[in-house]
């Protein structure tokens, strides 16, 4: 495990919400719809609940931050714990032509984008840093063994119509770190700690700017040519490449064996001493106890 130092960010690392809108505006004039709020209860349900209520064919992509969510949502239900100024936290709905059985695949299609827009950001300030940030499946953002973002994907469907709206929210920890790798139990950076002693430049709307820009390719490539497009992209990133893993459905070990990429679905594959076998629902888990290691093989 990396030890990283973390590093001081401003008492209050953000604008005012007006003043934070205004300057995303900027930032995107594609989107029909921006707005930061001081407190909401997910941006995820804001924007799904703006969707049902919309007219077909509003005009998108829309955002949706706050700098403090009560009711924030990882995979699973999971609370996404956090503080005033210790997380960026925003969400992006999207109009998606896209065909409802291809759809679980855009979820590791949007975990790419946002990974390669983060390294993008970390490049221009920490070069020797970008490679360290990678993807685990389907779309945990880490810096080394560490947690730094977690994504989720929901679909909402229109009163009346068929179309179908895409809303992806984001978690990413600014600061604190440290504290919530204690109170979690598990590896959790920030970006403070990613960037070291650029941290005094950070501006967190060229992040939500970044990140936002990169979501709106991916839709459009995936409603263009799915998944397989970012296949090789996933290779790029893939923090669980040659490592033994187990799935985790309900607290209960349903499978385990070599992660080796995704498929033209963006299914995780797993090589097992029966096999290939994809990977679409559960929670991944690494267990260096079990056995195997980075390089391992199924015995």
């Amino acid at each position: 495990m990396s030890r990283l130092t973390e590093h001081a960010l401003p008492d209050d690392p953000f604008p005012e919400p007006a003043e934070f809108a205004s300057a995303l505006g900027l930032h995107l004039p594609e989107f029909g719809y921006i707005d930061w709020v001081p407190t909401t209860g997910s941006t995820n349900a804001d924007l799904m609940r703006r969707a049902r209520g919309s007219a077909a064919g509003a005009s998108r992509p829309w955002l949706e931050g706050a700098h403090l969510q009560t009711a924030g949502r990882g995979r699973a239900g999971r609370v996404w714990e956090n503080r005033a100024g210790d997380a960026l936290m925003f969400s992006c709905a999207f109009n998606a032509n896209i065909p409802l059985p291809t759809l679980p695949g855009l979820s590791p299609a949007l975990g790419i984008a946002a990974c390669e827009a983060l390294r993008g950001v970390l490049q221009a300030r920490a070069p020797a840093r970008a490679q360290r940030l990678a993807l685990k499946w389907p779309n945990d953002i880490q810096f080394d063994d560490a947690k730094l973002a977690g994504i989720l994907v929901e679909t909402a469907f229109q009163a009346g119509s068929h179309g179908v709206t895409i809303v992806a929210g984001i978690g990413l920890n600014l600061r604190g770190g440290q504290r919530l790798a204690q109170s979690l139990g598990r590896s959790v950076t920030d970006w403070t700690s990613v960037l070291g002693p650029e941290a005094t430049t950070l501006r967190p709307a060229d992040i939500v700017a970044a990140i936002a820009r990169a979501w709106v390719s991916a839709v459009h490539d995936y409603a263009r040519a799915g998944y397989a497009v970012f296949q090789s992209r996933f290779d790029c990133l893939d923090v669980l490449a040659d490592t033994w893993v187990e799935v985790i459905d309900q607290g209960r070990t349903i499978q385990g064996g070599v992660a080796c990429g995704t498929d033209h679905e963006g299914r995780l594959m797993l090589a097992t001493p029966q096999g290939r076998f994809p990977v679409l629902v559960g929670d991944i888990s690494v267990r260096p106890g079990s056995g195997h290691s980075k390089g391992g093989k199924p015995s």
